[in-house]
């Protein structure tokens, strides 16, 4: 069992998925960045001062200025501002992998487009193939 183990582990495409782990948790971390610190600050200003991330909805029904002020309160709330910037951040990280699928399957198409040569038994097979249509 620990050298099926060692097999799977040591597989091609178990590194690769673990690689792309890896790559994936950082990038998440470049996209939470960009999100709150780049494109949220301009879309708020633009939209007269709104920050995303303090819209909630307090359930207690008290008013807070905040959410940090509403949980320090403990009050439950739906945070739909946080829902917006995740799913800003979804969609960032989306058009991310659709564009590096799009130019590894470019790459792809570049590899495959190569002629592959005939092997040595393809050309013998061919040579007796246009021999034995001379003799006809």
């Amino acid at each position: 069992m620990l050298n099926e183990f060692k097999t799977f582990i040591s597989r091609g495409n178990v590194v690769d998925l673990a690689v792309g782990i890896i790559i994936g948790a950082a990038f998440t971390a470049i996209v939470t960045s960009l999100v709150n610190d780049i494109l949220m600050p301009p879309l708020g200003y633009l939209l007269g001062g709104i920050d995303f991330s303090d819209y909630f909805i307090s359930l207690s029904g008290g008013d807070y200025p905040s959410l940090k002020a509403a949980k320090d309160a403990g009050v439950t709330t739906i945070n739909y501002g946080l829902f917006i910037n995740a799913v800003i951040k979804f969609f960032i990280v989306a058009w991310a992998v659709f564009i590096l699928v799009k130019q590894v399957n470019r790459f792809k198409k570049k590899e495959e487009a190569k002629p592959v040569e005939p092997t040595k038994s393809e050309v013998l097979l061919t040579e007796i193939r246009d021999l034995l249509k001379a003799k006809d």
